[in-house]
Parts: structure tokens; C-alpha cells; sequence
């Protein structure tokens, strides 16, 4: 199989009742995308029926596959394995629990080549969220850009199209996935933002409630806090191995 330009990156746990509909909507999503394409499927150690239900996909389907924990390990640690182990060279993501809608895909890559940029972030324009899911957003976002300052409106968004060098250096921790265009953008890549599809949850219980992501949340924020304080930035004057003016890696 000749080697994809795309990997569409997708962490699941416990979401036996929404992959096949997913599987239907990427490939229609992608069926006039001109470059080869990988669909990744990251299996975050689910005890539903969500392993066999992606073997047997990846059986007859050559452009699916999947990565299976023994464990649950946690999105970011689903997400850090899709960076290592998908072969794309730009890198889609979508939650897997079906509000992502996969016909953004397009939309996300012709934004990316024709601004010329390193990442397209998605925002939910109108989430569909119960109320105290969207207050709790909106307060997590104000806080997370209070704190580490203003990058992207929506930075709990999962849509997100971005090069595999935005990720190539980063820092494997617990809670990664929820500071991801931050950690971008704190690398000096170039990003923009455009509204994208937001879905209610038909099927399969959500993970997350206030009371898992508060705590740890803010643990996290000052982490990501420090990290930008201490990251540092280098160009080259010369040298006989980088070409003059190289960076740090993204110039």
C-alpha cells in the first residue's frame, strides 16, 4: 500500500455503538481526497466490543487500522501513540464518540493549503452540550487563556487538522490532549481556526464530567504554564551542518 499523505488519528474507549457509523461517515468524508489516506484508530483499552468491532473493520478495509492498549492509559497517551506509530505527514483527529462530523475533513485540509499554515483548529460554533457542559467550557477556556495565554477559542474541540512536525517534540504527560493547539502554538507554528460541525452524543455514554476534569485540569494548566515559561527559541547564524537562519526545528 503506497504510504498516505493523511492519518486521521481517532482515540475510542467503550464506543462499540458508534464506530461502524463513524467508519461509514470518514469514508465518505474522504472519498475525493486525491492523496492516499490512513484512518487510525486508537483503541484506549475498552471491555465493550469495540476491539473486535475494529479488527474486523481493519480486515476489510486496507485503509483502517488499529492501535489496542492492554490498559486504559488516557486520550493523551491514545493520541501521543497515533503520533509515533500513524506514517501520514499531516495528521487529522476527531473524538470517537460521533458529535465530530467526519465532512469537516475537506474543509480543514483546503483551509490548511490554502493559508499556507502548520494547523486548522476547529471551534463548535453551536455545541451540542447540555448547559452545564457548555458553562464549564466556556469557564475552562477563559481560564486556560488567562493563564497560559490567548491561543484558540476553542481549545476543547477535538477537530483539528495540523503537519506531523507540529507534534514531533512533544512532551509526553497525562492531560496533553486538552493543551494540544497551545503547545502548538507555543512552538512558534502558524495556525488559524474555522467553525466546524458539532453533533449531540446519540450513542454510548460520555467519559468526562466536571468532577474528573476540574482538579486535574488545573494541575495540568500550570504545567503547560511553566512549560511556556521555560521553552526557548535559537536561529543559526552559521554552521556547516544547518543552512543559514535554520531555527529551532519549525522555521
Amino acid at each position: 500500500m503506497e504510504n498516505p499523505v493523511y492519518s486521521i488519528l481517532i482515540p475510542i474507549k467503550d464506543e462499540q455503538d458508534n464506530i461502524r457509523r463513524l467508519y461509514n461517515e470518514i469514508n465518505k468524508a474522504m472519498e475525493h481526497i486525491d492523496h492516499p489516506w490512513e484512518c487510525v484508530w486508537i483503541d484506549d483499552g475498552s471491555t465493550d466490543s469495540s476491539l473486535s468491532i475494529l479488527k474486523e473493520i481493519s480486515k476489510k478495509d486496507k485503509n483502517h487500522h488499529y492501535i489496542s492498549f492492554e490498559e486504559n492509559c488516557g486520550q493523551s497517551a491514545a493520541l501521543f501513540a497515533g503520533f509515533k506509530l500513524a506514517r501520514g505527514d499531516i495528521f487529522i483527529t476527531i473524538d470517537g464518540d460521533g458529535q465530530n462530523d467526519p465532512q469537516d475533513f475537506p474543509r480543514l485540509l483546503q483551509t490548511m493549503n490554502e493559508m499556507n499554515v502548520d494547523m486548522v483548529n476547529g471551534y463548535r460554533k453551536k455545541r451540542q452540550d447540555s448547559i452545564i457542559r457548555k458553562i464549564s467550557s466556556k469557564i475552562g477556556n477563559f481560564v486556560r487563556n488567562l493563564i497560559t495565554g490567548k491561543t484558540v477559542r476553542d481549545v476543547g474541540c477535538s477537530t483539528r487538522a495540523f503537519k506531523r512536525t507540529c507534534v514531533e517534540n512533544l512532551p509526553p504527560f497525562k492531560g496533553m490532549h486538552r493543551f494540544l493547539p497551545t503547545l502548538i502554538h507555543y512552538q512558534g507554528f502558524s495556525w488559524t481556526e474555522i467553525p466546524v460541525n458539532h453533533r449531540p452524543r446519540e450513542r454510548g455514554v460520555s467519559k468526562y464530567n466536571i468532577s474528573n476534569r476540574l482538579w486535574v485540569g488545573i494541575l495540568d494548566l500550570f504545567g503547560v504554564w511553566w512549560f511556556k515559561k521555560r521553552i526557548f527559541f535559537y536561529k543559526i547564524k552559521e554552521s556547516t551542518l544547518y543552512p543559514k537562519g535554520a531555527s529551532n526545528g519549525n522555521g
